[in-house]
C-alpha cells in the first residue's frame, strides 16, 4: 500500500515540476491539443455515421422484424462508441507522445538535469527518425495489448453483478499500468532500455505503477483534463523511471528539500494484467 501512494506523489511532483517551469508546460500543450481535435473530430464522425456502418457491416439483418432489428443494431451501435471510447482513452497518450516527441523528449531531459546531482541527462544519441520509428513501433505493440485488454473487459461486464463492480475497477487499473508505460517510455527510451525490458520493470513494481497511472487513467475520463495533465504527467514518470532504475533523484531539484538515493529494483518475471 505504501508504494500506491509513492506513484501518486510522483504524479503530484510532475505537476508542480511543470507548475514552476511555465514555458515547458505551455509547449507540453500543443501536442495534446492537436490530438484532442483530431480525436473529437473522430468520435464527432462516429457518432453521426455508426449507424450507417453497422447496417452496412449487418445486411444479414434488413429482414428481421421490428423490435429485433432495431434492438440488434441499436446494440452494435452502442457497442462501436464504447469500445471507442475506451481505445480513445487508452490511445490518446501514444499517440499525444508520437506528436509530439520533440516536446516531450526536451522536458523530460530539463527534469532529469534538474533532478540529476551531476546535471546529467541521459541521451540516447539516435537521430529523430529512429527515436520516432522505435516510439510508434513499441507504442503499436502496447495499444494492440491494451486494445486485446479491452475487448476482454468488455466481454465481461455482461457478467452479473461482477461486470458491473469488479470489471470497472480491473479496467482503471489495466489502462493505469499501460498509461505508466507509455509515459516512462519517453525517458527509458532515452536510456535505451527496450520494451519488454520495461515491462519488467513496470511489473516489478505494479503497485508503485498502480499509484501513479491509475488516478492519472480516473482523470483522462473528463474531457481535456488529459491535455492539461499531459506535461505533467510526462514529467512525474521521469522521475519515477529514476527510481525503477536506481538511479539518484536530487529532490530539491523537484519539489523536495533533500536528496534521495533510490535503490535498483531488479526485474521480476511475476504476472501482471499486461
Amino acid at each position: 500500500m505504501r508504494e500506491l501512494g509513492v506513484g501518486f506523489r510522483y504524479l503530484l511532483k510532475g505537476q508542480r515540476w511543470v507548475a514552476r517551469h511555465g514555458r515547458q508546460y505551455g509547449f507540453g500543450l500543443l501536442p495534446g491539443l492537436i490530438t484532442l481535435v483530431l480525436y473529437a473530430a473522430a468520435l464527432v464522425a462516429l457518432a453521426l455515421w455508426g449507424e450507417d456502418a453497422v447496417t452496412w457491416a449487418t445486411p444479414f439483418a434488413d429482414d428481421w422484424s421490428s423490435p429485433w432489428l432495431g434492438l440488434f443494431r441499436g446494440f452494435l451501435t452502442a457497442v462501436l462508441f464504447a469500445l471507442a471510447l475506451l481505445l480513445s482513452v487508452v490511445t490518446f497518450t501514444a499517440v499525444t507522445l508520437l506528436v509530439g516527441q520533440p516536446f516531450y523528449e526536451n522536458l523530460s531531459e530539463k527534469v532529469d538535469r534538474d533532478v540529476s546531482p551531476d546535471g546529467h541527462a541521459p541521451e540516447s544519441g539516435l537521430p529523430l527518425w529512429r527515436e520516432l520509428w522505435i516510439s510508434a513501433r513499441d507504442s503499436l505493440r502496447i495499444v494492440l495489448r491494451a486494445a486485446l485488454w479491452g475487448v476482454l473487459l468488455f466481454a465481461c461486464g455482461f457478467i452479473p453483478v461482477v461486470g458491473q463492480t469488479a470489471v470497472p475497477v480491473i479496467g482503471f487499473f489495466v489502462t493505469g499500468f499501460f498509461l505508466t508505460e507509455e509515459l516512462t517510455a519517453v525517458a527509458l527510451q532515452r536510456r535505451s532500455v527496450e520494451l519488454r525490458t520495461r515491462l519488467g520493470l513496470l511489473r516489478s513494481r505494479k503497485t508503485l505503477v498502480w499509484g501513479f497511472g491509475t488516478p492519472l487513467a480516473v482523470a483522462f475520463l473528463v474531457p481535456f483534463v488529459a491535455v492539461f495533465l499531459m506535461p505533467g504527467a510526462v514529467a512525474g514518470a521521469t522521475l519515477m523511471a529514476r527510481e525503477l532504475l536506481g538511479e539518484e533523484i536530487q529532490e530539491d531539484g523537484a519539489g523536495g528539500d533533500e536528496a534521495v538515493t533510490t535503490l535498483p529494483q531488479p526485474p521480476s518475471g511475476s504476472s501482471s494484467p499486461a
